[in-house]
């Protein structure tokens, strides 16, 4: 009886090995055929990059409608020459002298003027203003973005257009009685005074954002001197002054005598019947 227990024991370790054998070369084939499956990440991931970066160019407004302006003090040595340069420059970059006041009292000279230039060369003219300067007192500069109420305007704009075009359909074709047409041509003259306010409100931004205003002070130093109390006229002041008086005289009699000519006649008419009648007797 032992024998066989024994056999039947060693049958079953035997199979319980094969068994086991079996089942790890299960799990390791299984886990070969998960490792083999490729996944290509680096694409992918430019493939994300590549789209996102076409989303924030796609975001990023082209043209932006930014309106400069400029306000700057500089001291120079001669405010005259200075104030040609200026002249210069604003010419070479197609701008132009809007305003400008000259002043001139016991401290300094000072010379204000306005320069309209294109916004494309507003940095290039500060530079070169800057360069002339012999010290720069401040310069102050300031944006203001418009971009999105052109945009807006413009858009109300074509909208008030579209209108427009229906209601001169309506007007030609359906609007057949009195009544009918004339609250049509009602509609057509209001749409058409918001059409042209929208217009000229374009026109005044596209103007302020192509050309940019800097306002520049330019002023020179000069000796303190006190002003006189009193001031004495020379012989060639006086004697110019008498010459000026004489004529003016001369002016004021000749006008005068202009001003009464039919007095002048009749005397003259008087005078000369006076002398006939003398002659007689």
């Amino acid at each position: 009886m032992k024998t066989p227990n024994r056999k039947f024991s060693f049958k079953l370790i035997v199979a319980a090995l094969c068994i086991s054998v079996l089942v790890g070369c299960q799990n390791s084939s299984y886990k070969e055929d998960f490792a083999m499956e490729p996944v290509d990440v680096t694409e992918s991931y430019q493939a994300v990059e590549e789209n996102t970066d076409d989303k924030k160019t796609l975001d990023t407004p082209i043209d932006l409608k930014i309106i400069k302006s400029a306000s700057a003090r500089y001291k120079v040595k001669n405010v005259k020459l200075a104030t040609a340069k200026v002249k210069a420059m604003a010419q070479q970059y197609n701008g132009y002298i809007s305003d400008l006041r000259f002043e001139n009292n016991l401290y300094e000279k000072q010379n204000r003027f306005t320069i309209k230039i294109p916004n494309a060369h507003f940095d290039a003219l500060l530079d070169s203003i800057a360069s002339v300067a012999l010290f720069t007192e401040f310069e102050n500069i300031t944006t203001q973005d418009v971009t999105e109420e052109y945009l807006d305007i413009e858009t109300r704009l074509a909208t008030k257009l579209e209108v427009k075009k229906r209601y001169e359909e309506i007007l030609r074709k359906n609007a057949k009685t009195v009544e009918d047409i004339l609250a049509t041509e009602e509609k057509l003259r209001r749409l058409q005074e918001e059409i042209e306010a929208a217009q000229g409100r374009l026109k005044y931004l596209g103007n302020k954002v192509s050309y940019s205003t800097v306002q520049i002070d330019l002023f020179e130093s000069v000796e303190y001197k006190e002003e006189p109390e009193s001031y004495t006229k020379t012989f060639f002041d006086k004697a110019g002054n008498g010459f000026s008086f004489g004529w003016e005289l001369i002016e004021t009699i000749i006008l005068g005598l202009i001003h009464i000519w039919p007095v002048v006649l009749v005397i003259i008419l008087l005078v000369l019947f006076l002398r006939s009648k003398l002659k007689k007797k």
